[in-house]
């Protein structure tokens, strides 16, 4: 049984509710029948509930089963107005405000989540990153001790020896440009959770570098030393090393000779990137000349599930995405 073979079992054995924050949109309505046919989890799709209906009918699509909420007509709205806006009245937001925010699907999604009518939330298709986490750390902010907000991919390579037999995460591949020593070793640090509570793995966290163990100098370098020394200050409990080159961190012949002694090096099943110029092409390179399965972004640190997509995903991506936000809502990751 593959890994999500067995993220869709515990989905289904303890179905959870997730908001579709792109109702209307048409990889959305495909993933809904295919979530809802095989009690994936239960649906609510954010929209004009007519434009809805009109869509599925069209791709042929049985969306029976889902809840719709139009934010203009939901009888709700106005206590999700209220809400948000005793959320942000210290930063300026007014009711009047409020009123046009709320009216946002994603704003509107991230406060089905954040007043408990809903477990998670899965956005992205139609909308970047930044839009997604706008409201999610303003709503629903992070979770505690947590100061940053991180997302990672699934990377499933075919015939591959490395990782877990072809099984590695990549963190941060989404959301942080630049992270400091500290935001990278926070990173790390929520990256080794995630494999630990939501897979079941037992996380080996390589810190890439350009060097290894001090081959080489400089201040990008110095920002990855760095970031492993606090790391492993702050969780000794966790197997964090670096700096590394990513043929130490997953060839066991090239760590024997870079880093010998390293009890991650040749074995690292997580990969944290220094930046996230270097992580996106990474996890791009490996998914179109390895031919990985590539799930994700997923992100983590938020106190309730809220789950990015990528602009050019399939509908089976969303599928995924969806059973792995449940899971994090079973698991509170």
């Amino acid at each position: 049984m593959d890994l999500m073979d067995k993220i869709w079992d515990l989905a289904i054995n303890d179905r959870k509710k997730i908001v579709l924050a792109e109702g209307v949109e048409e990889r959305n309505l495909l993933a809904c029948g295919k979530i809802l046919k095989e009690k994936l989890a239960d649906i609510i799709l954010i929209g004009n509930e007519n434009t809805i209906k009109e869509n599925a009918l069209k791709l042929g699509v049985n969306i029976d089963g889902a809840e719709i909420r139009d934010p203009h007509t939901w009888h709700g709205t106005p206590e999700y107005v209220n809400a948000f806006y005793e959320l942000r009245k210290n930063k300026g937001m007014t009711i009047e405000k409020a009123e046009k925010v709320v009216k946002d699907p994603l704003y509107f999604g991230t406060m089905t989540v954040k007043m408990g009518d809903a477990d998670g939330m899965v956005s992205g298709a139609i909308h970047t990153t930044g839009d997604l986490l706008r409201p999610g750390l303003q709503i629903v902010k992070t979770s505690p001790g947590v100061n940053i907000v991180s997302g990672f991919f699934i990377m499933m390579v075919p015939d591959c020896e490395y990782g877990e037999s072809g099984l590695l995460l990549f963190a941060d591949c989404a959301v942080n440009p630049n992270p400091s020593s500290e935001e990278l070793a926070s990173i790390a640090i929520s990256t080794a959770e995630t494999a630990k509570k939501l897979f079941d793995l037992d996380p080996k966290v390589a810190m890439l570098s350009y060097s290894t163990m001090g081959s080489a100098k400089g201040e990008l370098v110095d920002k990855v030393k760095n970031a492993t020394e606090l790391a492993k200050q702050l969780r000794p409990d966790i197997d964090i090393d670096g700096e590394m080159q990513l043929d130490a961190a997953i060839e066991k012949k090239v760590a024997k000779l870079k880093a010998p002694g390293s009890n991650v090096a040749g074995s690292a099943n997580v990969l944290v990137f220094p930046d996230l110029q270097t992580g996106n092409i990474g996890y791009k390179l490996v998914q179109r000349f390895a031919k990985a399965k590539a799930i994700g972004p997923i992100c983590q640190g938020f106190a309730k599930p809220i789950n990015d997509l990528s602009r050019g995903c399939s509908f089976e991506d969303i599928v995924n995405v969806v059973a792995i936000t449940a899971v994090q809502a079973q698991r509170g990751v």
